[in-house]
């Protein structure tokens, strides 16, 4: 039985800093009165958030191990079935002109590539990174309006092709819904304008 290690590095990274600011957004929140489950207080949310987000980096960081991705070299179970097919199919490797047969050559797509972060999608995961760190640093300083909407448009630039107006229209939905949540239906205890701004 071979060592058990992580072979899909993209999970693995995406896992740890899920689970590394779900605790840190937990521990804030000890600093906040947490009240109870009728009577909520600033802190139950966050906490429980921070509890939620770190349970999922858990859980990512446990299926970096459970279900890899292949090794370098190694083709998935579906390719390889894919390709025994192939194999017992019959094929005709004269070509068109009349020329000598010829082998297939391998593609770019059959070559896995050896580096250990090549599998990593760097635009989502740094700008939900990017997102998140920027509502922690803003929240007390310019308040839940303001530092939701600029997280909102943070994380619309993890998807390719997602326009301005969209980007805003994202940010302006995400910033009403917190407000709706949190403040009139939870009735929680949040600055809606910062200190820097003078709330």
């Amino acid at each position: 039985m071979g060592v058990l290690r992580p072979r899909s590095t993209s999970d693995l990274v995406a896992g740890l800093i899920f689970a590394g600011l779900g605790t840190a957004f937990a521990i804030g929140a000890l600093g906040y009165d947490l009240g109870s489950l009728l009577e909520m207080g600033p802190g139950y949310v966050p906490f429980a958030l921070g509890l939620v987000l770190a349970g999922l980096g858990v859980a990512i960081v446990v299926k970096a191990y459970v279900a890899p991705d292949p090794a370098p070299g190694e083709a998935p179970a579906d390719a390889r079935a894919n390709d025994s097919a192939v194999e017992d199919a019959p094929v005709d490797d004269a070509p068109a002109d009349g020329g000598a047969p010829s082998g297939r050559a391998a593609s770019d797509a059959d070559v896995l590539d050896p580096r250990p972060l090549a599998g990593i999608q760097w635009r989502p995961t740094v700008a939900v990174f990017a997102a998140v760190t920027f509502f922690a640093v803003t929240v007390d300083g310019l308040g839940l309006l303001l530092a939701t909407f600029g997280t909102g448009l943070l994380a619309a630039l993890a998807r390719r092709g997602t326009g301005p107006v969209r980007a805003l229209v994202i940010a302006a939905g995400l910033t009403l819904a917190s407000w709706v949540i949190f403040v009139v239906l939870l009735q929680l205890r949040l600055a809606l304008v910062g200190d820097w701004l003078g709330g």
